[in-house]
């Protein structure tokens, strides 16, 4: 695998840590600045609408640039806003400035999906998927435990410099790992990057770090004349591929279902942790470490696994989330079982994720950039819905195990798309297996 990927995971696990790093620290978030806990859970919203917003818009706007030059773009941006949410004052400017970090945020993650996947072959697409991915679940791991302690400690924005700082040296790496290649230029990011370079086998194709197996010496040939950088599929027929993709729009709607019910029990989970399963404040950053083991093992799995039976590790994956988040709402009372439920449930639900994004990259083919913007907005239109519909069962008088029970009804809407798909895809290939027939 390419060093640069690598360095990928490492951006996106600072930019994971301050997208989730918000479940603990609401209460803190809500007190300093005289706001109420709902109030406070809308800052995740409004990054994820601006995830949402921004992964199309920016991928539209940097899609000609060289791709080192976008991600260090908004890798800056980044770092600058956080400084500002840092140093505000005010509830208003902190809302903007989560936005405006989004914005930025979407446009990396849309250029570092597409980069990763053209420095690998075909076959380790789905790991590099998983290697990028995985910079999140690192982040659920350290990252935002690390937060809630120093919110804890010194104050919720100790924990938005410490994301600022954390970026740093990933801002550098880019600058001296990632090609500088232009988007479309596979073939010349494959064996960059510092990783190995792709080796010819007898068939002609490559395989990286592998000798070819042994073959004629081949015919000597004229070099071949330096080719220039192509030319940028046009933004409306790449938008139109990516429409007229069968399946695609279903796997964005199921993907945003998926993790609507992750962030909205994840937002909350501070809340109910405290107030309902009776621990203390010191055990929230334990929790969040287990909610990121499991999510960095369901990664891992993803990229091993998924990719040979990827319907199937979607469909139980999506089950075993629909039982599991009602066994938590049904147990929270109980802190054994929700501490041995909360490593479990961030396993399945980032596998099943990463499996969902691996599919969507999978079925744009060429249009990659784009489809990691879509992917970009299904992922995050879910982490807006999840935690407004989890606020708004608080509001109206649900308890704090209402979250929980909502991301429990948002898996059972995602099991039902699936479904619907599968469905749609056995009636295509029995039309096509007819007309074939006849």
């Amino acid at each position: 695998m390419p060093f640069a990927v690598y360095v990928l995971g490492l951006a996106v696990f600072a930019q994971g840590t301050s997208e989730f790093m918000l479940s603990g620290l609401v209460s803190a978030i809500a007190t300093d600045l005289d706001v109420s806990l709902s109030a406070a859970g809308l800052l995740t919203s409004a990054f994820a609408v601006g995830m949402v917003l921004g992964a199309p818009l920016m991928a539209l706007f940097s899609r000609t640039w060289p791709r080192r030059r976008a991600l260090l773009l908004f890798l800056a941006v980044f770092i600058a806003v956080h400084i500002v949410g840092a140093l505000t004052p005010g509830y208003g400017v902190l809302l903007a400035a989560r936005f405006v970090g989004a914005l930025a945020n979407a446009g990396f993650w849309a250029v570092a999906l597409a980069a990763a996947v053209s420095m690998v072959p075909d076959r380790l697409r789905g790991r590099a998927t998983a290697v990028v991915v995985g910079g999140v679940t690192i982040a659920c791991v350290v990252g935002v435990p690390a937060g809630a302690v120093l919110g804890e400690r010194w104050g919720w924005r100790a924990a938005f410099w410490a994301v600022a700082v954390v970026s740093l040296p990933a801002l550098w790496a880019i600058t001296r790992s990632v090609p500088g290649s232009v988007p479309g230029d596979r073939g010349r990011d494959r064996g960059r990057g510092g990783g190995t370079a792709p080796v010819a086998d007898a068939r002609g194709t490559a395989s990286a770090g592998q000798e070819p197996e042994e073959a004629p010496a081949p015919a000597r040939t004229p070099a071949p004349a330096p080719t220039s950088a192509p030319v940028p599929t046009p933004v409306r027929d790449e938008l139109r591929l990516l429409l007229t993709v069968p399946h695609l729009r279903s796997t964005l709607l199921t993907m945003a279902l998926v993790q609507g019910a992750t962030f909205c029990a994840f937002s909350y989970l501070e809340p109910l942790l405290t107030r309902i399963t009776g621990l203390t404040i010191t055990w929230v950053p334990v929790a969040l470490a287990l909610f990121g083991a499991g999510a960095f093992l369901g990664v891992g799995a993803a990229g091993r696994y998924a990719e040979r039976r990827p319907t199937a590790f979607i469909a139980y994956g999506m089950a075993a989330l629909a039982l599991g988040w009602s066994a938590l709402a049904l147990t929270a009372g109980r802190p054994v079982a929700a501490l041995a439920l909360i490593p479990l449930l961030g396993m399945l639900a980032f596998g099943t994720g990463t499996a969902l994004i691996t599919r969507v990259l999978g079925l744009a083919g060429r249009s990659s950039t784009l489809a990691g913007a879509f992917g970009t907005s299904a992922f995050n239109l879910g982490a807006a819905v999840g935690p407004w519909a989890g606020g708004l069962a608080l509001e109206t008088g649900g308890g704090y195990r209402s979250p929980v029970w909502v991301s429990a009804a948002l898996m059972a809407l995602a099991l039902l798309t699936e479904g619907a798909r599968r469905l749609r895809r056995v009636r295509s290939r029995e039309r096509a297996s007819g007309s074939t027939a006849g």
